[in-house]
Parts: C-alpha cells; sequence; structure tokens
C-alpha cells in the first residue's frame, strides 16, 4: 500500500527565536510537495513561536518531549494538555538521547506514548540499538523489545509514526546504508504484524534517523519499507528542504 512520505526535523536543544523564525521563514516560502507530512520539534519554549510563524499547510508543530500525566508536581515536565494548549500536535517519544542520558525505560516511554495518544497528541516513537547492540547481532531484538511495550498497552497504533535510529548513527556522521535501513525496517514490519496484526503494521510509517541530509537521503527513494526520516542536524540547515523533496 501507499504510505505517505512524512519528514520529521527534531531541532534538539538549538535555536534562539531569531534562528528558528528564519527556519520557519525558510519552510514557509519553499516549494513544498503536497504528499509529503513535515513534522518540526523545535525545542519546548518556542513551540508557541514555531507555531504562530508557520504558514505551511503540510507542516506541523511536534514536542521533543511529554509526561504520562495531566498536571500536577512535576517539575520541569510537560502534559500533552498543554502542549496541545501551545498549538503542538505530535510529540517524540524514545529518543535514544531520552533513554540513555535521562534513562527511560521501555516501560515509561510506552506509559508516555499511550498518554499522548489518549490525550490526542499523535507520537514519533523513537527506537534503535547501540553500537555494541548491533555488533552483537541483537537489532531487531532491541527494537522489538522497545516496540512491544508500547504494544502491549496500546492497541491502535493510527497515530503512531516508528523512528528507527540506530544510536551510532546519530551525530556521528555514519549512517546505515539504503539496505542496511531497509533490511532493518522490514524486520520491524514483521515483528509489527505479529504483535499489532498485519493490517496496522502494513500502515505504520517507518522512519530512518541517523545522519541524514540532503545528499544521502534520495538514496533511500526505491526502498519499501523507508517511509521517511526523522532529520537532526540537517533540519536545522537549508538542505532540510532537498530531504523533504528528496523523493521527488
Amino acid at each position: 500500500m501507499a504510505r505517505t512520505f512524512f519528514v520529521g526535523g527534531n531541532f534538539k536543544m538549538n535555536g534562539s527565536k531569531e534562528s528558528l523564525t528564519q527556519i520557519v521563514d525558510t519552510l514557509n516560502k519553499a516549494d513544498l510537495p503536497a504528499n509529503v507530512e513535515v513534522v518540526i520539534a523545535p525545542p519546548a519554549p518556542y513551540i508557541p513561536l514555531v507555531v504562530s510563524e508557520n504558514t505551511q499547510k503540510t507542516v506541523e508543530v511536534s514536542a521533543q518531549n511529554v509526561f504520562d500525566k495531566a498536571s500536577g508536581a512535576y517539575t520541569g515536565e510537560i502534559s500533552p494538555q498543554q502542549l496541545k494548549d501551545l498549538g503542538a500536535t505530535w510529540t517524540l517519544t524514545g529518543h535514544s538521547e531520552r533513554r540513555t542520558i535521562i534513562k527511560e525505560s521501555d516501560e515509561f516511554v510506552a506509559d508516555k506514548t499511550k498518554f499522548a495518544l489518549d490525550s490526542g497528541i499523535k507520537v514519533i516513537l523513537c527506537i534503535g540499538e547501540t553500537l555494541e547492540e548491533r555488533k552483537a547481532g541483537v537489532t531487531i531484538e532491541v527494537c522489538a523489545r522497545q516496540l512491544d511495550a508500547v504494544s502491549k498497552i496500546v492497541s491502535d497504533w493510527t497515530n503512531i509514526v516508528v523512528a528507527y535510529e540506530p544510536v551510532w548513527a546519530i551525530g556521528t556522521g555514519l549512517a546505515a546504508t539504503p539496505e542496511d535501513a531497509q533490511d532493518t525496517h522490514k524486520d520491524i514490519r514483521a515483528h509489527l504484524t505479529k504483535t499489532i496484526g498485519a493490517e496496522q503494521a502494513e500502515k505504520v510509517r517507518i522512519l530512518y534517523g541517523g545522519s541524514v541530509n540532503g545528499k544521502n537521503a534520495p538514496e533511500f527513494r526505491d526502498k519499501a519499507d523507508v517511509d521517511g526520516f526523522l532529520v537532526g542536524g540537517a533540519s536545522l540547515k537549508p538542505e532540510f528542504i532537498d530531504i523533504i523533496r528528496s523523493r521527488l
């Protein structure tokens, strides 16, 4: 089946009012394909700015993180209800930097994912293995474990996009080959077929993330199970437009 091409831009802890306004202005002026879904994730304090400046109909705004409660004594956290109030429609969950630096468990990521979905926020669910795990040949086992934590408590995956991001390829300049990415994405979809059913698994978009840039993005064009990209550093640069247009 045809799955809508999806490009996410994770700005991480980068940007200022001036620089992010420029990034959004560049997107607003760009001739973006109507059949590509674009989601950009600025740092939380800048979500209202990005929402207000964005005029592209195909571009939505995401948070980089969310909590699993609506309100309360949770200093520094942000709820999906607050994200909706700010105009965001998506959130990331499970990014490797949250898993490794903040020590978020698979179960906590799953809880946040479910609560965001139940609250009306769509989710880019990040999964992926470390270099040591890849060398040990347990890539799909790691991805399966991270996915299973979610599928145990979430039955409807309509509003989930899965982002496969091998940890060893994030910000390192290293990238899985298109063939490697396709093989892993195929395995991920096969696993989802067993856990959430063939119909849902076929519809779930699986993104590749890890040093994607304007030059290498077109190399993934003919890979059947690579449904788009989650872009880090390159989303802060003009080449982000090239990535969005890489399927043309």
